[in-house]
């Protein structure tokens, strides 16, 4: 009775914002109960809530060492472990026994996207399957589904599924989009007239709404009717721009902010670092829709690289190293705590958290195109870790981002001139690594890679001190999932279809062109 009004007493607590209370009522919970996993939990949230991040992480953890045998409650501990950058717990909560005997079709769809997070996607979808044996079935259940069909390489499957979702009839945008991105449409085989009546009834404003347009242009742009491509596209993109609008002078300033932070002052002297122990990352970045995922997959056909996906791992142990909770990658706050951390701490925590990806392999592949704001830091944590440098077109940038939706991430890409003034400020940035770092960063040309992959993925390789295998340069049998917005045309093989694709529309971009040719933003 004791434990119980406790516990009662601290969700009042929390309710009434009374957040050191709580946490002593839960502390005294915890001394008459050490294994309750929910006290773990909760306290672990007021943590959180006060900005206390590593606190935050310490009772999550105390949680994962005392799990019950309930499958969901499992999944929103691991849920919990893997956003605030405790990825391996998390990975090991997976492992539990209840998690394998798991029956509940909810449940074991819960648990599916937790893998889908963790990078597992075989397992996700095998999860997957068995929640729809289990009977359950919902349209974002089906449209989850199709995704990973299409990550997992089974395209019919995939789109077929999607069709499956579009009869419930909701989540309509994003299955109508996905459907337009399976292959390249055609007069005779399109879904114009179905997303035009889709659009009559889509919710305005909504992101579904925002998605229709998206497929609008898509098979509109296939069909070579380009002024109505580019009109739907503006609407897709107006829609996303008034529901997530982007702070471009903010921007201006966090970039600002990071230029002035003087990496050459800290770095290690001379190259006696010792190696890792261990598997050792390969980091892939640059901007969105640069060729990232395309690298990562050549790379990946070598036998002795792992390719987990794109992981969140170094922003999330930046934040544990600086204390700042939070979900951005980077942020003022952080980069004020940049001048106290401990940069070995944190590439040994980034190693304690991400190393477990690698299974057998003596390399994996960190591709995050957004890492290339922390490439110094990333170096100062990891200096025997090799960094590839995805460069593209300026112009392909641009048009390639306008016209992705990435929902809620990169929201700059939803207005051409935010997304320009960012391409712009990331070329700088990049330019400022390099001069801070001579040799340390390799950049790999999209143009170079495409059009002539043998000897570009053979200088790659080498700056990763690894040979080039006749595997590499394959695509199109490659087993492995492929969890981006690119998948469908990765398995294509390679090709050079995006060389240039921005002058279909170099009227419309004019803009963007004016704005790149100007030194970028980055001084008052």
């Amino acid at each position: 009775m004791r434990s119980e009004r406790l516990w009662q007493r601290a969700q009042q607590y929390i309710a009434d914002d009374q957040l050191n209370a709580a946490q002593l009522s839960l502390q005294s919970l915890l001394q008459r109960d050490p294994a309750n996993t929910q006290a773990h939990m909760l306290l672990s949230s007021v943590a959180l809530g006060r900005g206390q991040l590593r606190e935050g992480c310490t009772y999550a953890l105390n949680a994962a060492q005392h799990l019950p045998d309930d499958p969901e409650q499992i999944a929103v501990i691991a849920h919990c472990l893997f956003r605030i950058g405790e990825t391996r717990a998390a990975h090991q909560c997976m492992a539990h026994t209840a998690v394998h005997t798991c029956q509940s079709g909810p449940t074991l769809n819960q648990l599916a996207h937790i893998h889908q997070l963790l990078g597992d996607h075989r397992q996700a979808l095998d999860y997957m399957n068995k929640a729809l044996a289990q009977g359950f079935d919902t349209a974002e259940f089906r449209y989850f589904r199709a995704l990973q069909l299409q990550f997992n390489g089974h395209l019919p499957e995939a789109e077929a599924e999607m069709d499956k979702a579009l009869d419930h009839g909701t989540t309509i945008g994003r299955a109508s989009l996905a459907l337009a991105r399976m292959h390249r449409q055609t007069h005779d085989h399109n879904h114009l007239e179905m997303i035009a009546a889709r659009l009559g009834k889509v919710e305005q404003g909504s992101e579904d709404h925002a998605s229709l347009e998206f497929a609008h242009y898509k098979e509109l742009d296939d069909l070579d009717r380009r002024e109505e491509a580019w009109l739907a596209l503006r609407r897709g993109n107006a829609i996303m721009h008034q529901r997530l609008p982007h702070d471009i002078e903010q921007e201006r300033l966090l970039f600002q902010e990071l230029l002035q932070f003087k990496i050459a002052d800290r770095l290690p002297p001379g190259t006696t670092q010792k190696t890792i122990d261990g598997p050792t990352p390969v980091f892939i970045l640059g901007m969105p829709r640069s060729g990232t995922t395309l690298l990562e997959q050549l790379l990946g056909n070598h036998s002795r690289i792992a390719t987990p996906g794109e992981l969140s791992d170094f922003p999330k142990q930046l934040r544990w190293i600086t204390n700042r909770h939070g979900a951005g990658l980077l942020d003022s706050e952080m980069l004020q705590g940049l001048a106290d951390i401990d940069f070995a701490q944190l590439g040994q925590r980034y190693l304690q958290q991400s190393q477990w990806r690698a299974a057998d392999q003596p390399f994996y592949i960190d591709k995050l195109p957004a890492n290339f704001m922390l490439a110094g830091l990333i170096h100062l944590a990891l200096p025997q870790a090799p960094i590839l440098h995805m460069v593209r077109d300026p112009m392909d940038l641009v048009y390639s981002n306008l016209r992705a939706l990435f929902g809620d991430s990169h929201i700059y890409s939803y207005d051409l001139e935010a997304l320009t003034r960012h391409t712009s400020r990331y070329r700088a940035l990049m330019q400022a690594w390099h001069q801070a770092m001579p040799g340390v960063i390799h950049d790999v040309r999209y143009a170079d890679l495409v059009s002539n992959p043998e000897a570009t993925l053979r200088q790659a390789l080498e700056y990763c001190r690894l040979k080039l295998e006749p595997a590499c340069l394959d695509t199109v049998h490659a087993v492995r999932p492929v969890a981006t917005l690119s998948s469908p045309q990765i398995r294509e093989g390679i090709h050079q279809r995006g060389l240039g694709g921005w002058r279909r529309y170099a009227e419309q971009l004019a803009p963007a062109r004016v704005i790149l040719n100007q030194p970028a933003d980055l001084h008052g």
